[in-house]
């Protein structure tokens, strides 16, 4: 899941959203080019689907840092932030994953119309660690 701007779910997607992830689901989202408004948008809806349960920072010692490639830091574009992954996680699963920065790997893309968003650049291998990641847990 990715954007460029505020959205909202209905009261049935949310409902939909829910039963999907606390019945073994998962959702990986990325705000597309860093976008401030996708993020709050986001943050807001996991909110309202998951009241008792918060993002939280996934630090680089968990196991999805690990699955198939080690990955010791993410390499933003632009360095000037510190770069993260953020995880809503059921019965010690992460169902959610999050990143406030985008992992759509928009800097090798040949005539990207991309603002320039703070992308982080080790993308490919985080999307192969957490996609191997859903599917082992």
């Amino acid at each position: 899941m990715t954007g460029e701007s505020d959205f909202h779910f209905s009261a049935a997607e949310r409902a939909n959203l829910k039963r999907y992830l606390t019945n073994g689901g998962f959702l990986l989202a990325s705000a597309g080019c860093s976008n401030k408004d996708w993020d709050k948008a986001f943050r807001r809806e996991m909110k309202a689907v998951f009241a008792d349960i918060a993002l939280k920072k996934i630090e680089m010692d968990h196991p999805v840092f690990k699955t198939v490639n080690t990955i010791e830091q993410l390499d933003l574009s632009h360095p000037a932030e510190s770069p993260r992954l953020e995880g809503l996680e059921m019965n010690g699963k992460l169902v959610v994953i999050y990143s406030p920065h985008g992992l759509n790997d928009t800097e090798h893309t040949e005539g990207c119309c991309c603002c320039g968003g703070n992308e982080i650049r080790n993308s490919h291998e985080v999307n192969v660690n957490i996609f191997v990641y859903a599917l082992l847990h």
